[in-house]
């Protein structure tokens, strides 16, 4: 990455906010219009992205959607801000570029576009990037996608594959749009191994066994179906140019029928497969069989049966026993994807709608659908699941599919499992959408009527553009009460939704940890960590600091947030939420005196000279490290540079060395040293060579010598951004501007500085909140499910990037929301929030919740008071996740309602448990039937499920 100097901006085009945003208005307009297949656009941080609004247009950016460029450049401006600072697309990468040069810059794996980055036509980023300069620069190619083909999107994730070499054992990692031909990676295989292209051949190695040979050099990857993070084998036959083809040819032959694992066609036999979804191609419903791709005249009569041999399964099979005890095949890390599967193929009302003629239902031409390909595949593994017998199944063909039409789950990482159920509700509902063609339906104001009223009419509205089994089984809706703060405007709208998240806090509160630094050289740095209202503000973060470091009438804290060695912002504003301040975020917390008189203050930015280490060292320049210093400065009296040197030692006092000083408390510290100690006075005297000793006397007549320092490293950044060198000319004054809240002095530290200064205390800036391993009380402290519940209903703010617009004021306020439960479904899924989220990171949640088998009543809860339906609910299936982030296994309660019995189903192993033995701090997603208001008892297990019998599944 090309190094970002702070002082060289000088050089660049300069003009004012008003004609960059028109220049970018234009620029974006034009591109929106004429964006076409191939068109390069570029990442940026959404951070500086959102920091250039601010300065083009301060009042306007933050009421319009970041996804929307146009918009944002189609305002007035208002008032001058600070000019942002080179582009800085570092929190987009991992800090360490791979060693295999085929990579290149890798972004992070879980960037969202809107929250982390924003994309960027061509000639949008190459103004900016004139403008501003830095980077590095993030280019992604447009692609067709969706079914059509016809639509467009930036591939902003490439397919990573992994090709390896036989039989020389080699491997290399490569990025590979997925639209580019077959014909490209052979190339690119035969370039990277240096190998001759006429002998070699490359197969679809997909869970390291041969599945397609990859001969059709026209056909892209995408059509091939090949996955990212799969292998890809680059086979070499050393008999010229003739034999290889027909050696991988005869690989194949020389197996024949007993080399299952290549020659299984991953089609199970049904009838929707055949009659139904007859419109297929052959090579759409076999893409990973070797014989369909080896010989295009090769006829497929009949659909070969899926072998269960073919993954080592052995097993014996039972028929006649209860159904729903068949387990699924990990196909390496989908343990995920199993236990979900599970949970909804014993949920009762699906058993039985995908064992019935379901495809008169399909939805052939919705184009938020797969076009029923995700309905047939999802049926297709249910009856397999529930058909006689326990020999396990592999869900190849059902992870193709869902591969497909959502990358995301591709290849064998660890995923989310409430993630993928949230996609397979939403894309089953779609597939299986019974209203073809999508009525526009307003809705109307409530206008003082019946809550009944509106709810129903909202409810109709979403029935008449969704309606199918999905809708029929798990949504319900909800009230959700906004009130604007103006003007107490309350709008009441009724929504729909699928599933309830809930979050696990079972507290109000959160601890930060902020480092105070004081700026006349009283004490060292000190982390802070205080507790605050999770919804509170700045001021409530300030109070509790101020309180726990002792902070004097006469003194005051000034927030800021640190990032990348500089400050950020500056949070001024009391008001300012300290939910938008993150985890895994920097504060410091400046300890100034209260001054009557306009000040600006002094930023110190610590840099230090980057050097390769090798047999003869090379500089690469100055960049910042540690933590800034701020120290307040009058804007009335006239300073000089040698004023600035002065400022400046008195903040790095406490860290001056001595000769005693190992690593020292601040006593050891002090410039000012007793005079009876002739070792400490050549110590600092000794400093630097420009010194000046002062002989004094302290208020009780003892004589002490100090040692003014002078000539340190300072350069002064001016209203032009050019640097002044602050070791010469001590009396000059500096002129400050009119118009910044800060001046900035970058310090150079040199190993000679370094021994003389131990700035050991400005690294390593602590984060907001630390993840660390979970306590034993934290796992075993119970919460309840109500508590949670409660939570998720509770009144509270919106969120800055959740603005609502008042209709009464005509603008976007931060208004309270407060949501009812109005109508709930026949089946209530519930997630528990274990995972919460930072900018790079994910973190688990130990909590352990008391959750109800039995009678969980939510009749308290549902604000329709006249419904007269029963409000009670009876638990039948959850997914459980054990262990930490990377190496967490999922698995699923689930209860045979015939048996009246709980099984635990861990992939293809199920066994038997114990109703008591289901509850534990894994639980993550948690399936509710209604409870039917005839049953006899609720609480009793037995007769509580016995109304269920006539929709369970028959064998």
């Amino acid at each position: 990455m090309a190094e970002m100097s702070m002082c060289s901006s000088s050089s660049r085009e300069q003009v004012s906010p008003e004609e960059e945003r028109l220049a970018i208005r234009d620029f974006v307009i034009s591109a929106e219009a004429h964006t076409k297949e191939g068109d390069t656009f570029y990442l940026i941080t959404q951070r500086w992205w959102q920091q250039w609004l601010e300065y083009v247009n301060q009042d306007q950016a933050n009421n319009i959607d970041t996804c929307s460029l146009s918009e944002h450049c189609d305002s007035v401006s208002s008032s001058d801000v600070k000019r942002p600072s080179v582009i800085d697309n570092s929190d987009l990468i991992y800090d360490m570029t791979s060693e295999d040069s085929m990579m290149g810059i890798e972004l992070h794996d879980t960037l969202v576009e809107g929250r982390d980055y924003i994309l960027l036509p061509q000639e949008v980023w190459n103004q900016l990037y004139a403008w501003y300069g830095g980077g590095p620069t993030l280019p992604r190619k447009v692609i067709n996608s969706g079914l059509s083909q016809t639509g467009l999107s930036v591939e902003v994730y490439p397919l990573r594959l992994q090709l390896v070499v036989v039989p020389k054992g080699a491997h290399s990692t490569i990025r590979i749009s997925k639209k580019e031909t077959i014909g490209e990676l052979h190339r690119r295989a035969c370039e990277i191994f240096d190998l001759n292209m006429e002998q070699v051949c490359i197969w679809d190695y997909y869970g390291h066994r041969k599945h397609a040979l990859m001969n059709d050099m026209d056909k892209t990857l995408d059509d091939a179906n090949i996955q990212t993070d799969q292998d890809v084998l680059v086979e070499v036959h050393s008999n010229g140019s003739s034999s290889a083809f027909a050696g991988c040819m005869s690989s194949v032959q020389e197996n024949g029928s007993a080399d299952k694992e290549t020659m299984s066609v991953l089609v199970e036999p049904s009838k929707s497969s055949l009659s139904i979804a007859g419109g297929l191609s052959a090579s759409k419903g076999v893409s990973r069989s070797c014989s369909s791709e080896l010989s295009q005249s090769q006829n497929l009569t009949s659909p070969v049966r899926e072998l269960d041999s073919t993954y080592g399964v052995s097993g014996v099979s039972t028929r006649g026993a209860t159904g729903g005890l068949t387990g699924l095949l990990n196909l390496g890390n989908t343990c995920f994807m199993n236990s979900a599967i599970q949970c909804l193929v014993h949920t009762p009302e699906f058993a039985r709608y995908f064992r019935e003629d379901y495809h008169k239902e399909i939805n052939w031409q919705n184009p938020l659908g797969m076009v029923g390909e995700l309905a047939l595949a999802f049926g297709d593994l249910l009856r397999k699941l529930w058909a006689p017998g326990r020999t396990p199944v592999a869900p190849r063909p059902f992870k193709t599919k869902l591969a497909r039409f959502a990358p995301q789950f591709s290849g064998y990482n660890q995923h989310d499992s409430q993630e993928l159920l949230a996609f397979l509700l939403d894309g089953l509902h779609e597939d299986l959408n019974r209203v073809k063609h999508k009525p526009y339906i307003k809705s109307r104001d409530a206008d003082g009527r019946p809550d009944e009223e509106v709810a129903d009419e909202y409810w109709a509205n979403h029935i008449a553009r969704n309606d199918s089994i999905i809708v029929d089984v798990c949504q319900g809706q909800y009230k959700s009460t906004l009130v604007c703060p103006v003007c107490n405007k309350i709008s009441v709208t009724f929504d729909p939704f699928m599933y309830l998240s809930l979050p696990l806090q079972s507290t109000i509160t959160r601890t930060m940890t902020v480092t105070v630094f004081t700026c006349d050289g009283s004490a060292l740095p000190s982390a802070c960590t205080v507790t605050v209202p999770k919804q509170g503000r700045c001021r409530d973060l300030i109070q509790a600091l101020s309180g726990a470091c002792s902070v004097k009438h006469n003194e005051k804290l000034l927030l800021a947030e640190i990032r990348n060695h500089l400050i950020d912002r500056f949070l001024e504003d009391p008001l300012i939420l300290l939910s938008t301040i993150k985890d895994d975020d920097h504060l410091a917390a400046y300890k100034i005196p209260k001054l009557s008189k306009s000040t600006i203050f002094l930023q110190l930015i610590h840099r230090r000279e980057e050097q390769e280490i090798g047999n003869a060292q090379k500089s690469f320049g100055w960049k910042p490290y540690g933590t800034p210093l701020v120290s307040p400065i009058s804007c009335d009296d006239v300073i000089t540079r040698g004023d600035i040197q002065s400022i400046v030692y008195t903040m790095l006092s406490p860290m001056l060395r001595t000769e005693r000083q190992g690593h020292t408390d601040i006593s050891e510290t002090s410039i000012s040293v007793a005079a009876s100690d002739p070792s400490c006075d050549i110590t600092a005297s000794e400093a630097f060579t420009d010194s000046i000793e002062s002989d004094l006397k302290d208020k009780d007549g003892n004589s002490y010598k100090t040692v003014t320092l002078s000539k340190l490293p300072l350069q002064l950044v001016d209203e032009n951004n050019a640097c002044i060198d602050l070791s010469v000319g001590e009396e000059k004054p500096i002129k400050l501007s009119s118009s910044s809240m800060s001046i900035l002095v970058f310090v150079d530290w040199s190993n000679k500085f370094l021994e003389k200064y131990d700035t050991h205390y400005l690294e390593n800036l602590p984060e907001v909140f630390k993840y660390g391993p979970v306590t034993k009380k934290a796992r075993t402290e119970p919460l309840s499910l109500y508590t949670c519940l409660e939570a998720f209903l509770r009144e509270e703010p919106l969120v800055p990037e959740d603005m609502w617009f008042c209709p009464q004021c005509k603008e976007q306020r931060q208004a309270s929301k407060k949501l009812d439960l109005w109508r709930l479904p026949e089946v209530l899924v519930i997630h528990l929030k274990r995972f919460s989220y930072s900018r790079s990171m994910k973190h688990k949640l130990e909590t352990f919740v008391n959750f109800p088998i039995h009678d969980l009543d939510l009749t308290n809860y549902v604000a329709h008071k006249n419904n007269s339906r029963s409000q009670i609910y009876e638990l039948y299936a959850l997914t459980n996740h054990y262990g930490g982030m990377g190496s967490g296994h999922y698995t699923a309660h689930i209860k045979l309602l015939d048996e009246n019995r709980w099984y635990n189903f861990d992939d293809s192993h199920i066994s038997a448990i114990n109703e008591e033995d289901v509850k534990s701090a894994a639980a993550y997603v948690l399936f509710y039937k209604r409870v039917k208001i005839n049953d006899a008892s609720v609480s009793n297990g037995a007769q509580s499920c016995a109304g269920h019998e006539n929709i369970l599944p028959q064998n």
